[in-house]
């Protein structure tokens, strides 16, 4: 139905594989557990010591900002020590997704690799998506599921291929992704038996995102689809198609939780219009949404009371190299 579902159909021609039916094609690798399972986790696709860096990198940003932070200190894992985020862990603003070690892990060899084979193409565009630094065990913060997808019901077939880059261990009891295994191949068949409802708003600020109701997961069990919290390790590379239903749990154990969310999709997907827009965006040093190609909006500047929080940046402690591949990946320059 969407300019994003007709976009894919003119430009199968350009990828090498058929986006029309890949969930019933075979591939002899692990694009068929994929597309079965609607997620994947790669391993080591960022050897362990860069992941590790990286890691560091993200611990030294948020240290950074001097509010009474110890990483070695629980007591001081609360909300006046760290600036501000979505879901206690996501930061949306400060320049986050722009930082220098941001881009390098996006142009990971291996990352870049996995998003290709998924797509059939050299010719990405990423989001410019966020960061996920979640402390465990925090007492000022109440944490309850969201299931939900990331993709419009009205929007058909493959569209966008949501990624975390893991950072740290994500055990059964370190927090992270959920989801509902399997759930993506039956994503038509709920919506057609259970019809969007945008009349109370639901999902109708932003467009590609609808959230479930509790009774609803039980529709998915009974077709044969599992709950599963996703396990990974530094380095490992996690992939989900985004009609996959899935939320996150808050960590219990004691491992900080720091991964980058990293979305590509064929650049041949974006209209000028909003490759300009995106362009934009990437000259401010801002986030967006984790769509690579549409949805194109940014999330500004964090406000406290009204007025830009003081310690927002113009842009990041680090700044990328623009490199040509950067400026193809961000949409700044064409392929």
């Amino acid at each position: 139905m969407s300019a994003t579902t007709a976009t894919n159909t003119q430009t199968n021609s350009r990828l090498t594989i058929n986006l029309d039916d890949c969930q019933d094609q075979t591939f002899g690798d692990w694009r068929d557990d994929f597309f079965r399972d609607g997620y994947i986790v790669l391993k080591n696709a960022i050897p362990k010591d860069r992941a590790l860096a990286y890691r560091q990198k993200m611990l030294d940003w948020i240290t950074g900002f001097a509010k009474g932070l110890v990483l070695d200190d629980p007591s001081t894992w609360v909300e006046a020590n760290l600036p501000q985020s979505f879901k206690a862990g996501m930061y949306l603003n400060y320049c986050a997704a722009h930082e220098k070690y941001v881009w390098d892990a996006r142009q990971e060899p291996g990352v870049l690799g996995a998003f290709e084979k998924i797509w059939g193409t050299k010719e990405l565009t990423v989001s410019f998506d966020t960061i996920n630094v979640t402390f465990p065990n925090r007492k000022d913060v109440a944490w309850s599921p969201w299931p939900h997808v990331d993709q419009a019901p009205e929007r058909k077939g493959l569209s966008c291929v949501q990624g975390i880059i893991n950072l740290s261990r994500a055990g059964p009891d370190d927090g992270g992704l959920v989801l509902m295994k399997g759930s993506s191949r039956l994503f038509d068949e709920f919506f057609a038996l259970n019809p969007p409802d945008r009349s109370q708003g639901i999902g109708a600020k932003h467009y590609d995102f609808y959230p479930f109701k509790e009774h609803q997961l039980s529709w998915f069990e009974e077709r044969g689809c599992e709950v599963i919290k996703v396990c990974a390790e530094p380095g490992d590379l996690i992939l989900w198609d985004s009609r996959t239903m899935h939320f996150a749990r808050f960590p219990e154990g004691d491992e900080i939780r720091t991964i980058i969310y990293a979305c590509y999709t064929p650049a041949a997907f974006m209209t000028e219009e909003d490759r300009l827009k995106k362009a934009e965006i990437f000259k401010k040093w801002q986030t967006t949404t984790h769509w690579p190609h549409c949805n194109i909006h940014a999330h500004g500047k964090a406000m406290i009371d009204g007025k830009v929080d003081p310690s927002e940046r113009d842009e990041p402690l680090e700044k990328p190299e623009l490199t040509p591949q950067l400026l193809k990946l961000a949409s700044v320059e064409k392929y």
